[in-house]
């Protein structure tokens, strides 16, 4: 791809406010329609156009696909060239803003969910998960700590076990509904339990506060589980277990609608790409056979020493 087309890719003030948009963020077509109030077709037929320079790059995911600036090869190296010249203009300002406040529906949408089903969590967790003895896999995986953390803890079903392994447990969730749950379940061990309220990107711990982390089929409701990972890598100590249990890809894609998921499962790669890049050393993968033709897996991985 030449210079030249590259710089006619970027020929359209649309394009320039798309690529400005993925310089910051990922999105789908339909939340860059409802930023730039624009038609479906205007904006994949600019998706298009920019894609074939080389400029973005997009990912499907089921029915769903995701685009982001490119970030490799000449079209990464040419946007870095000119990303201070696309300009810090009001418009470009307001679409920030707009994207933003779209990330955050998003996000309220999903503790929304979350809020609505918290008493029917269990049931719904045996859909899918049966008779799978889970909670043994867990425990054989973790070894003895002073402070565990659960990632997303919900309604507090994997803290038993994680009190079997460490002295005191911290339950991190966005969910008020399912905190009030756990709550219930642990107000008799509250020297032990610690339930605390926040988003994951942002966890409500001090750095080096846990000496073991784990993040039990959460990942796949969030929008950029890498920065979660990031996070569980400041707030554990150096050497710390950091446990990850999900859905292997798959392509059922009416669990978005039944469960609220947002990535149809991971491929190991993937796991493993975003692990190196937040300083994490893979230890073991292990895979397990769920029910409704699924399969999950779990990742032990240990935060780098410094």
């Amino acid at each position: 791809m030449s210079t030249l087309a590259r710089f006619k890719a970027l020929s359209d003030p649309m394009r320039l406010r798309i690529i400005h948009l993925l310089l910051h963020m990922e999105l789908n077509v339909n939340e860059l329609v409802a930023v730039l109030r624009a038609g479906q077709s205007r904006v994949s037929h600019h998706l298009r156009l920019l894609a074939a320079g080389g400029l973005v790059t997009y990912r499907r995911h089921g029915l769903w696909t995701f685009y982001s600036a490119s970030g490799n090869g000449d079209g990464g190296a040419f946007l870095r060239a000119v990303r201070d010249f696309l300009g810090d203009t009001a418009e470009n300002q307001a679409d920030l803003e707009a994207a933003r406040t779209v990330v955050q529906q998003r996000e309220s949408e999903t503790t929304r969910f979350f809020d609505n089903i918290a008493e029917d969590w269990d049931a719904l967790r045996r859909e899918i998960f049966g008779e799978c003895d889970l909670e043994t896999l867990i425990f054989n995986a973790l070894p003895p700590a002073d402070t565990g953390v659960d990632l997303g803890c919900g309604t507090g079903d994997l803290i038993p076990v994680l009190l079997k392994r460490c002295r005191r447990v911290i339950g991190v969730d966005n969910s008020p509904r399912m905190l009030e749950s756990a709550h219930r379940r642990f107000h008799h061990r509250s020297s032990q339990v610690d339930l605390r309220i926040g988003g994951l990107r942002h966890l409500p711990l001090r750095d080096a506060e846990a000496d073991l982390a784990i993040i039990h089929m959460v990942l796949h409701h969030l929008d950029e589980p890498a920065r979660v990972f990031s996070e569980a890598n400041r707030v554990l100590k150096p050497g710390s277990p950091f446990l990850i249990v999900d859905f292997l890809r798959h392509d059922r894609e009416e669990m978005r609608q039944r469960y609220g998921d947002r990535w149809l499962g991971f491929d190991h790669e993937q796991i493993a790409a975003w692990l190196q890049q937040t300083g994490f050393a893979q230890r073991r993968i292990e895979t397990m056979p769920l029910r409704k033709g699924l399969h999950g897996f779990y990742l032990l991985a240990e935060k780098n020493d410094i």
